[in-house]
């Protein structure tokens, strides 16, 4: 059975005219929002010298710098070719187990600095507002500088070699899992801490025992994320001498050693990918973990 509507009832009427206001009402906003965001982009462009007619006129010189790197291979002579393009294979291979360590130690250091920190830094916990503040302001500062910045810095005062690449990565990393860190103990649940204080627990108990064990996981999978990020930031931490290939590869690429550039780029590709796999399924069983627990 359907009911009849008319049409020209005042009450049908009033809500009808009150629907398309509402509706009129938000088409307007969604435009005075794209204008907007239009503009915003357009103010960018021009505070950046975004220039479109040198972009479409020099375009072509990128995959034509990447055609210059790539080898000639030769299937009658390809095992020569192969030796001939990786002829630094060896070298090559240590100065990446180099970078993965920068990246591990580094992701090791600064998620432990990080974890020291974060409940300080965290809102719902009680801690005095001052302390709060400044941890806050401290883990702004070491995830705002650049890690490149870091390295130059250490390498003036350290020297040459891997210590300003870890030093600068354990710096970047503990201000930006901190941040994230802090964030995960802000979404916990508070009964277990109530618990715990009401039992009169100090405050090293109640994070042991009513904060840890929610936030474990989640830490440990933002930490294997970072340490995936961090591969990818070593690999260029050569370039100011703070050890790994980037060394290699910014000689490459200054010199004109195409090939070379090719195959050290090939090299930390494949490295990067066999980490990000590794390391997403250990996300994912700690997540998996969490969600049986």
């Amino acid at each position: 059975m359907t009911l009849a509507i008319d049409r020209n009832d005042t009450a049908i009427r009033a809500h009808a005219e009150s629907y398309r206001q509402a509706a009129a009402g938000k088409r307007r906003q969604t435009l005075i929002g794209i204008a907007v965001f239009a503009a915003c982009i357009w103010l960018s462009a021009l505070g950046a010298e975004v220039d479109l007619g040198k972009l479409f006129e020099n375009i072509g010189r990128f995959p034509n710098y990447i055609w210059q790197t790539l080898p000639t291979l030769r299937l009658a002579t390809l095992g020569a070719d192969l030796a001939e393009w990786y002829w630094g294979l060896f070298r090559w291979l240590r100065l990446l187990w180099q970078t993965v360590l920068i990246a591990y130690v580094g992701t090791v250091l600064g998620a432990t600095g990080a974890f020291l920190l974060c409940f300080a830094a965290a809102a719902n916990l009680g801690r005095a507002p001052w302390l709060r503040f400044g941890v806050r302001r401290f883990l702004e500062f070491c995830r705002t500088v650049p890690e490149i910045v870091f390295a130059l810095i250490f390498v003036i005062a350290f020297g040459l070699g891997p210590l300003p690449g870890v030093l600068a990565i354990a710096i970047h990393t503990m201000g930006a899992l901190g941040k994230l860190f802090s964030e995960v103990v802000e979404n916990i649940d508070l009964k277990p801490v109530d618990g715990v204080t009401a039992t009169g627990g100090n405050g090293w108990q109640v994070v042991r025992f009513a904060v840890v064990p929610q936030v474990l996981s989640n830490f440990a999978s933002y930490a294997l994320l970072r340490f995936e990020i961090n591969v990818r930031g070593a690999s260029i931490m050569g370039f100011v001498g703070a050890g790994g290939i980037g060394q290699d590869l910014i000689e490459a690429i200054r010199k004109f050693y195409y090939t070379d550039v090719s195959a050290i780029m090939l090299l930390i590709i494949l490295a990067v990918m066999l980490i990000d796999l590794g390391t997403e399924r250990l996300r994912h069983a700690l997540l998996s973990l969490e969600s049986r627990a």
